[in-house]
C-alpha cells in the first residue's frame, strides 16, 4: 500500500473496512489513488469527461473487488491493472476499433527531430487524446505501461501485426501532433 493510515489501522484492517463497504475507508482510498489513477485515465481518453467515467468505472470496479486484494502486495498497482482494463473495456464497448494491418505502416517511418524533449507532460497527454481509440490504447499499452504486442493483441482481440501497426501510426500521428504544438509555441 503506497498511501499512509494512521498508527492504529493496519492494511489488512483497512482493506477489511473497504469490504464492508465502510464509508470512511472507501472515502480514503478514493482520496488518495485519485490523483494518480486519473493521470493514467486521461492517457487512455479523448477527454476529461471520457477520462472520469473509466475512472469511475474503475473505481466501482475496486470496490466490487476489493476481497480480491492480496495483503502485503501494492495496493496501487492492483488498483492500476483494474483501471487499465477498465480503460480497455471502456474502449471496446464503444466498438470503435478501426486498424489497418501492417502492410500498410511499413512507409510510416519519421525522420523528424526529438519534439518530445521540448515539451510538458500536459502537452504530451493533450496530444494523446488526439489520436483514435486504437491508435492511443495500442500506445498506453506498449509504451507506457509495458505489455507486449502478443499481450496487447490478446487483450484487445486484435493480432499481433495490427497491434505493431497501430503502434507505429499511433507515434507517427504524436510526432505529427507535438512537432505542430511546438511549432505553434516558437511563433509566439
Amino acid at each position: 500500500m503506497e498511501f499512509s493510515l494512521n498508527i492504529h489501522q493496519s492494511e489488512q484492517d483497512f482493506i477489511q473496512a473497504c469490504v464492508r463497504h465502510e464509508e470512511w475507508a472507501q472515502r480514503k482510498l478514493y482520496e488518495e489513488t485519485y490523483p494518480v489513477m486519473f493521470a493514467m485515465c486521461m492517457r487512455y481518453a479523448s477527454d476529461r469527461d471520457e477520462a472520469l467515467d473509466i475512472l469511475h468505472d474503475g473505481f466501482i470496479k475496486v470496490f466490487r473487488y476489493i476481497g480480491k486484494y492480496e495483503i502485503g502486495t501494492s495496493l496501487t498497482s492492483w488498483m492500476r491493472r483494474i483501471m487499465i482494463n477498465t480503460a480497455i473495456d471502456h474502449y471496446r464497448k464503444k466498438d470503435r476499433l478501426r486498424t489497418e494491418d501492417i502492410h500498410s505502416a511499413y512507409n510510416l517511418r519519421s525522420v523528424d527531430p526529438d519534439v518530445i524533449s521540448e515539451l510538458s507532460a500536459k502537452e504530451i497527454v493533450s496530444a494523446l487524446q488526439f489520436l483514435t481509440p486504437a491508435y492511443r490504447t495500442v500506445f498506453n499499452l506498449y509504451v507506457i505501461e509495458g505489455f507486449s504486442h502478443k499481450e496487447i493483441a490478446h487483450k484487445m482481440k486484435i493480432s499481433e501485426s495490427t497491434s505493431r501497426s497501430n503502434l507505429v501510426k499511433a507515434r507517427n500521428k504524436l510526432k505529427s501532433i507535438l512537432a505542430g504544438k511546438l511549432m505553434i509555441s516558437h511563433e509566439r
